[in-house]
């Protein structure tokens, strides 16, 4: 008798061959048959009208600190994601030294605007090596987590402060190479770096002080164990782009490695250099070497408020310092402040056309409820005000918890992004899954992508996009016999409604650790998932406790 059954399915099994119809029998966590099954099995799913397809993998995320409360990396699963890349940018939850514990949470607050508060409370530090924490996180996995290690934290482990100072050392260098080794032992997947990324001091993180010679170093090590290096590139800089992607191209044929650069985005002022990229990349996988640009499916959207610093902000250090190093008693004294008022309005008024468009999204008192949907602009002309005061005003009135929508604002060109889309060079990641939680909700691009680009217009067919998230990154990423619906492979499986699925809208969730609360996406159409052979969530029951997935390295 086999354990699973999914029976009377559209069968999308990766390849990207045409669909059939078919069964897929699953017995002790493997794909066993896929084809006509009369054989009873302890449980059935019943997927007439529905696409099988294997599970979605993610190959971009910052599920690192969720995993220590959350073992589902909720609401990944919904999405019919079944396996998540934490560890990006430079950063991971591992190795560290007690001593540097603060340091790395500081990192992970700048960069990817997670809360001190969800640390302070969610976490329990019992690890320093990387062995402990992976040991640590697959205690109830109910999701594959396929981890790297950071260069970051890998540098501040052998160099302490120095490592925000300078170089290393030839025989630094030759200690981080051991310690890399023991990581990727122990179980990383690859290595992650990052060359433009800020601390919480807005200093660069560790790894943008590493030379060529310490990089090259360590991909020598990732070649002797078959792994893969990201890294986070330039991105607002064609021609720094290029130079990355020459570079990689060199990793790449010296040491035999796969890499990949993320995020590349194209808008329409950025069209002619986003091509120049994808054709740089082709002409060095003409070379033999193995460059993948990571683009996301969905549109930019950055939400914020004042007690959080938003990235938004960045280009303004007055706006962005306050929010950075104030407490929110701090930020609203200043704001009151006539003098620091006029000085930020002054330094914001360049970005007017921004402010007047921002919506206003939520607010906690029922006196502005009724001006939430309105642009600012929409909101001054009621107060005979402007978008920077009204701005200010709605903050203070609501205690910093006004919240503000910038929508839309790039990679939304259909007839762009497509293109990137189908690009054979072209992998579909950079979700930052579990990061910026109060900034905007990063999940559904697996839905944005089948619903929008597959079903909506048309841009990719439906066997195209399912492999561009299943076997591609498999293979990529080297996660062995996953991401196709074959005999002998881990049975991980996503089923969905490819009439209806899509990355459903946005709300708000209050499951952060200290009372957090975060943006997430409403999975629609995501009939059933399966991980490890086990129903891990379904649209009727809701999650599983099937406790299958695994640490992949």
């Amino acid at each position: 008798m086999l354990d699973l059954v999914i029976r009377n399915g559209k069968v999308v099994d990766g390849s990207g061959l045409p669909a059939f119809n078919a069964d897929v029998g699953v017995k002790n966590g493997v794909i066993v048959k896929v084809g006509p099954i009369t054989e009873e099995a302890v449980e059935t799913i019943d997927a007439e009208g529905q696409v099988v397809a294997p599970g979605f993998i993610d190959p971009h995320t910052h599920f690192d600190a969720q995993l220590l409360w959350d073992g589902a990396a909720k609401p990944a699963i919904e999405h019919g994601v079944t396996t998540i890349v934490p560890g990006n940018c430079s950063l991971s939850l591992a190795p560290l030294k007690a001593e540097h514990r603060m340091k790395l949470v500081g990192m992970f607050n700048q960069i990817e605007e997670m809360p001190h508060k969800a640390f302070a409370e969610g976490v329990e530090w019992n690890w320093e090596t990387f062995e402990e924490f992976v040991q640590r996180i697959g205690r109830g996995l109910n999701i594959n987590v396929a981890p790297l290690v950071g260069h970051s934290v890998l540098r501040l482990w052998v160099m302490g402060d120095d490592s925000m100072k300078r170089i290393a050392s030839p025989s630094e260098t030759q200690s981080m190479c051991d310690l890399l080794s023991e990581c990727l032992e122990a179980g990383a997947i690859g290595l992650s770096t990052s060359f433009i990324d800020m601390d919480e001091r807005l200093q660069p993180v560790p790894s943008r002080y590493a030379d060529p010679q310490e990089l090259d170093a360590l991909c020598a090590v990732l070649a002797q164990h078959n792994k893969i290096l990201q890294v986070v590139h330039e991105f607002y800089d064609t021609d720094l782009t290029l130079a990355r992607v020459d570079q990689l191209a060199d990793i790449s044929l010296k040491h035999g490695i796969n890499t990949t650069l993320s995020p590349l985005f194209v808008d329409r002022n950025n069209a002619a250099g986003a091509q120049k990229i994808v054709e740089r990349v082709a002409e060095q996988t003409a070379r033999g070497a193995r460059v993948w640009p990571q683009v996301q499916t969905r549109p930019i959207d950055i939400s914020f408020n004042f007690s959080v610093p938003s990235l938004l902000f960045v280009r303004l250090p007055k706006w962005y310092a306050l929010m950075r190093f104030n407490e929110p008693d701090q930020i609203m004294a200043n704001l009151k402040d006539q003098n620091t008022r006029n000085t930020l309005i002054a330094e914001a008024q360049s970005m007017m056309p921004l402010w007047n468009n921002l919506v206003l999204r939520q607010v906690v008192s029922e006196a502005n409820q009724e001006l939430v949907g309105k642009t600012l602009k929409e909101i001054a002309a009621l107060r005979q005000s402007d978008a920077l005061n009204v701005m200010i005003d709605l903050s203070l009135e609501e205690s910093l918890e006004a919240h503000f929508l910038s929508a839309d604002m790039g990679h939304n060109d259909d007839a762009l992004v497509a293109p990137l889309l189908k690009h054979p060079n072209v992998m579909i990641g950079a979700s930052d899954g579990g990061a910026h939680i109060l900034s905007f909700a990063t999940y559904g691009d697996t839905g944005y992508l089948l619903g929008h680009f597959v079903r909506d217009t048309a841009h990719l067919d439906l066997e195209a996009a399912v492999k561009k998230i299943t076997a591609d990154p498999a293979n990529l990423w080297g996660m062995g016999n996953r991401g196709m619906l074959r005999e002998g492979f881990i049975a991980d499986i996503t089923v969905f409604d490819e009439s209806v699925v899509d990355r459903g809208a946005e709300y708000f969730v209050q499951d952060v650790p200290g009372d957090g609360y975060r943006y997430v996406r409403d999975a629609h159409g995501i009939h059933s998932v399966v991980i490890g052979g086990a129903l891990a969530y379904d649209k009727a029951n809701g999650y599983y406790e099937a406790h299958r997935g695994q640490v992949i390295g």
